[in-house]
């Protein structure tokens, strides 16, 4: 068994074959009803109900701020299983490439927006998180026709940094617990700001190479075209010398005919003039 409905199969009831993985026939057939669709799902409305239970009370009550660090932690979660089991079962589709990133975008940044109102998180932190993340989906749009700018273990870290300091803040820490979730809130800043350097020059050179592989192909298209130019000119050419060739060569001969025949009267005149003389000395 490996834990994924038929619907994930596109209502088929394909089994899946050894190793846990659909076949084509499967992958082909995958439903919007899928596993991993599901998940994306349940986080994108556990938004609004982290939202609630957050600010529940006056947003001050540690046993709701409990709640709502559950559903968070419940968010983040799904956010790993959810692209996990698409890639592993081939189970994308166009509903889960789009929401997958809005829901990622959307819980972390309730939770930034909401603790900084609650004015437990600064605001210049929410907002270098948030350009950030809208920054490098925007970046991806920009070289999307060039290349895909892959995940990197730095986001990889980033992400769970991120989610580990804004859970730690969602909770009502005192004393040092209170202390560390500052500190790891740094190191989830810096990473954010160094990750977000390394995708700007990503993109930066994919975006190069991609437009010089364009020219050089542009390039390559021209000088096909060139060469077939020249070729055929080339063929035309060729053709007219040599007609005209051999009508220079016909209109050389007839001439050579010509003076041939001048000189053949010629020396019959001369012969003919030779014999009256020679009967006029026998007289």
């Amino acid at each position: 068994m490996t834990g994924v409905p038929a619907s994930a199969a596109g209502g088929s009831g394909a089994k899946p074959v050894r190793g846990g993985k659909l076949g084509t026939a499967a992958v082909n057939q995958a439903s919007l009803w899928n596993i991993a669709n599901i998940l994306t799902m349940v986080r994108l409305l556990l938004v609004p109900g982290f939202v609630l239970l957050l600010f529940h009370n006056g947003g001050y009550d540690p046993a709701w701020r409990s709640f709502a660090w559950a559903a968070f932690a419940i968010a983040m979660i799904t956010d790993l299983f959810d692209g996990h089991l698409a890639r592993t079962y081939n189970l994308v589709t166009d509903f889960g490439k789009i929401a997958d990133p809005i829901a990622d975008k959307a819980i972390m940044g309730a939770a930034l927006v909401s603790l900084s109102v609650l004015g437990d998180l600064p605001w210049w932190i929410t907002g270098v998180i948030i350009a950030r993340e809208l920054g490098i989906t925007l970046m991806r749009f920009w070289v999307i026709r060039h290349a895909v700018i892959p995940a990197s273990r730095g986001g990889k870290l980033k992400t769970l940094a991120q989610g580990t300091a804004v859970g730690m803040y969602v909770l009502a820490l005192t004393g040092p617990l209170a202390t560390l979730r500052f500190w790891m809130m740094m190191v989830a800043v810096v990473l954010t700001v160094v990750t977000g350097l390394d995708y700007v020059r990503q993109a930066v050179v994919l975006r190069r190479k991609g437009l010089a592989a364009e020219r050089a192909a542009a390039a390559e298209r021209a000088a096909e075209a060139t060469e077939e130019a020249l070729q055929a000119a080339a063929g035309t050419t060729a053709g007219g010398t040599a007609e005209d060739t051999a009508g220079a060569v016909a209109g050389t001969t007839d001439v050579r005919g010509g003076v041939t025949g001048v000189r053949g009267g010629v020396t019959d005149v001369r012969g003919t003039a030779e014999a009256r003389d020679a009967a006029e000395a026998e007289r």
